[in-house]
């Protein structure tokens, strides 16, 4: 009995290890600064390394979107938007992880404003696991694609997957989408 209460309690003890181990992996947090070039509303590159704005999903470049019963660029003005925020001095992203596709995932905070929020509160990105307060509001406020019809980018994707030359770069199983796992 007492052999199998020590096994127990260092079988507890090697796995509590692990996984402190674990998330100071997760925790490796790099800091990136520089001139980062926009390719679409949650997509960017800083010296040929890819990356993706966390938590958030923005219309696709050649996404269309309905206002006042007209088409309009959204995913155009979706890189717009994300390209003047991120035109301000000092624009800091910081990511830990990478998702599928091998692109870091990151936060980037421009001055004191958290640039992520600021898409998704723009009506410019929706929520993708986050954001959900400022996806709120500007829905209640009606504001970027939230002013008429649209597409979720992700549903936008699937219907055209035959013309977007980056549709490896989105999608994955829905929990790998909803918790932006790799």
């Amino acid at each position: 009995m007492r052999l199998a209460k020590d096994l127990l309690l260092t079988l507890c003890f090697l796995s509590l290890m692990g996984l402190i181990a674990l998330k100071l992996r997760q925790d490796e947090t790099e800091r990136l600064g520089g001139a980062f070039r926009v390719v679409d509303g949650d997509s960017l590159e800083l010296g040929g390394r890819k990356l993706r704005l966390r938590s958030i999903d923005a219309p696709e470049l050649s996404q269309t979107c309905l206002r006042a019963g007209a088409a309009w660029p959204c995913g155009v003005e979706a890189r717009d938007a994300l390209e003047s925020l991120m035109t301000a001095d000092g624009v800091v992203c910081s990511g830990g992880r990478q998702d599928k596709y091998r692109r870091l995932l990151v936060e980037c905070v421009a001055g004191r404003e958290d640039v992520n929020a600021a898409m998704v509160r723009s009506g410019m990105a929706l929520a993708f696991g986050g954001y959900r307060a400022e996806e709120g509001e500007a829905q209640q406020a009606r504001r970027g694609v939230w002013a008429g019809e649209f597409e979720r980018p992700s549903d936008w994707r699937k219907g055209h997957r035959h013309a977007m030359a980056d549709e490896q770069e989105h999608g994955g199983s829905f929990l790998a989408r909803f918790f932006d796992l790799p």
